[in-house]
């Protein structure tokens, strides 16, 4: 993909670009490591670095940093090289989806750490995004590396895997506020560690496999497995069911009561290669105006 982009002091400006709204992008469920600015604009952590995301008008201004770290880091992160036009285009054949993009048609999947995503999953099973988020602030601010300030709020980097490997359960538990999910975060950090589960070798496997690998993980089931593998592992054919997508995917194409692993094949059956798309655009429409809260 080609853009217009313009460098200026501490900031890249990528002008008249479509299909990137900061609101839909960090808030729809994928990622965990943001917060609202008090001029609406986001703030996030990706490997050690602060950007800060603004759109005004057509353009979109990253702040806090450079034209070497934009094309090193963020060009992947936002998934810049994707045509989401297309994606869009193809996806809207179905009317339902038509509907849930117009209304979430700024969404961009993040390519984010794998590692990371691994743990913060974990943290996410039967949690809510607030809890979630505190808890990752508080493991990274304990556990992680100072990477710096921005807007007046100091940054620490997320832990690596061979720290939260040596740290003791009792000890994570009340320093993350993660319950019972210490031992898993703790177990499963190990065995990355050890190389038990080979992070890199994932993203060569089929979907698949690489969910039978993820699910070896302590606290890695199906619906947390299948969120690694689309927003850190490149599996654009994952299709995560939590309770909104749950909900959507009764409320408009099956039946009340069907089972999660049926809603994932017929997902898959559906919308095929561009599953993990869709199911972004369907939580999102879901989650936001509390679709399937009641029956039809």
């Amino acid at each position: 993909m080609n853009y217009n982009i313009i460098e200026k002091e501490d900031k890249i400006i990528i002008k008249d670009i479509k299909d990137f709204e900061p609101k839909h992008i960090f808030e729809c469920g994928q990622a965990f490591r943001w917060q609202v600015e008090e001029d609406s604009s986001y703030t996030a952590i990706h490997n050690s670095k602060i950007i800060n995301v603004r759109k005004e008008g057509q353009d979109i201004i990253l702040s806090n940093t450079n034209i070497e770290d934009f094309k090193q880091r963020w060009y992947d992160y936002f998934d810049l090289g994707r045509d989401y036009g297309n994606i869009k285009k193809e996806l809207s054949n179905d009317p339902i989806l038509k509907k849930a993009i117009g209304f979430g048609e700024g969404i961009r999947i993040l390519n984010q750490d794998p590692f990371e995503t691994i743990i913060s999953f974990i943290i996410s099973a039967n949690n809510q995004i607030p809890r979630i988020k505190k808890s990752i602030e508080l493991i990274s601010k304990k556990y992680g590396e100072p990477i710096g300030a921005y807007n007046g709020k100091e940054y620490f980097s997320f832990p690596r895997a061979e720290v939260l490997a040596n740290v003791y359960e009792k000890e994570l538990e009340e320093n993350g506020k993660v319950g019972y999910r210490a031992k898993y975060i703790i177990n499963s950090s190990k065995m990355i560690v050890k190389k038990e589960i080979d992070i890199d070798k994932l993203f060569k496997m089929s979907t698949n496999e690489a969910k039978d690998v993820l699910m070896k993980l302590p606290g890695v089931g199906p619906k947390v497995s299948e969120c690694i593998l689309l927003f850190a592992i490149n599996k654009d054919d994952a299709f995560p069911v939590d309770v909104w997508v749950k909900r959507v995917m009764e409320y408009f194409y099956l039946d009340e009561d069907t089972k999660l692993k049926d809603i994932s094949i017929y997902a898959n059956k559906k919308f095929g290669k561009l599953a993990g798309f869709a199911q972004q655009y369907l939580f999102y429409y879901a989650r936001e105006l509390g679709i399937g809260k009641k029956k039809k």
